[in-house]
């Protein structure tokens, strides 16, 4: 399974923010939409991603999340994937990088943002599919042939 099947399922909606906004309606937005990353953008361009992880850096240094904007607070050059990439190195890079959200960019092109949880539903999902094939390939087994043991 590659990147774009998760993308193609999840779909490609996009929950941006400016660098110039507040971070604490960025967090207001984040909330309203139940999402745990915002992709930043400038000057029509991916320019970082803010997650729950950075709001938390925030407020842990006791910044104002009203008078902080988010180009202060969110990583710049964030990793990315491309959307031929195998879910296998997609969870080994996200596990590597310590990151719960990644990018899809396909060339310059943002496609989305896959996170950890999208992961682990493709996967939960494929292998329900094929546990249903398999059973369903074992109960209508040929009476004539014996099953493997």
């Amino acid at each position: 399974m590659q990147v774009r099947e998760i993308l193609r399922v999840k779909g490609s909606t996009l929950f941006t923010a400016s660098p110039q906004q507040l971070l604490s309606d960025a967090v207001a937005a984040m909330a309203d939409h139940d999402v745990g990353s915002l992709v930043v953008m400038g000057g029509g361009k991916m320019v970082g991603m803010l997650t729950f992880r950075e709001v938390i850096k925030a407020i842990n240094a006791h910044k104002d999340g009203n008078s902080v904007n988010v180009e202060s607070v969110m990583v710049r050059d964030p990793v990315t994937v491309a959307p031929d990439m195998e879910v296998d190195d997609l969870r080994r890079l996200m596990i590597e990088k310590h990151s719960r959200y990644l990018p899809v960019m396909d060339g310059t092109m943002l496609m989305g943002v896959i996170s950890f949880l999208d992961v682990a539903k493709a996967v939960l999902e494929e292998q329900s599919f094929e546990n249903r094939m398999l059973k369903n390939y074992i109960r209508n087994w040929p009476d004539g042939d014996k099953a493997p043991e």
